[in-house]
């Protein structure tokens, strides 16, 4: 019983770390070489793993782009508890620390420039970024916000435009600047700071009056 335990784990964890190698050399050749000028044939060479293995895990270029979203857009917690809908304060806080910390990963601006770069040619990957990565996650914010409405904690009226507007103001100031500023890294005190005052602010316009 121990004996084939064993290789099924270690196997597995090779191809997780086969799989991980493959995902940052696309990124950085997507980056480097545009998506157009990159080949799945170059990547596996980068990533050092065989032609055979990458397309054993990823048939086309597109599947592994679809990939890269879906990773980069996964939040550790998704499965653990939902914030609690009778406190708004605490639940937006929570909320918008995960948000800081899917914003600020290595590898998101990086795939922001690579959408926006291609998007003329390649307006797939605008969709795959928005339908895999963005809107499940925004999905979560605006079913939060509807459960703070149904429990009476807030009266929230359109709740997928308060999702818009929280997450707005956090990744005004989080995410879009990196875009464009090379050294913009406010660090973890301002990051916190945004999302308090994001919080306040939505306290202050959605809590209902006791």
């Amino acid at each position: 019983m121990g004996m084939t335990a064993a290789p099924s784990t270690y196997h597995r964890r090779v191809a997780e770390q086969k799989r991980a190698a493959i995902l940052e050399a696309a990124t950085g050749l997507f980056l480097a070489s545009g998506y157009d000028g990159t080949s799945l044939a170059r990547i596996a060479e980068s990533a050092g793993v065989s032609k055979a293995t990458l397309f054993k895990q990823f048939p086309t270029k597109a599947a592994l782009f679809d990939a890269i979203v879906t990773e980069s857009w996964q939040v550790d917690d998704a499965d653990g508890p939902q914030p609690p809908a009778t406190d708004l304060r605490a639940g937006l806080t929570t909320i918008g620390g995960r948000y800081v910390e899917l914003l600020t990963r290595p590898g998101m601006t990086a795939l922001f420039r690579i959408v926006i770069a291609e998007l003329p040619r390649f307006p797939e990957l605008g969709e795959a970024q928005f339908s895999r990565g963005k809107m499940p996650y925004f999905e979560s914010v605006r079913r939060y916000l509807a459960a703070t409405d149904a429990a009476g904690t807030a009266t929230v009226p359109d709740p997928e435009l308060a999702a818009t507007q929280f997450l707005g103001m956090i990744s005004n100031f989080v995410f879009w600047p990196t875009l464009l500023l090379t050294h913009w890294e406010p660090g973890a005190e301002a990051h916190r700071h945004a999302v308090d005052e994001a919080v306040t602010t939505m306290v202050a316009r959605y809590a209902r009056q006791v």
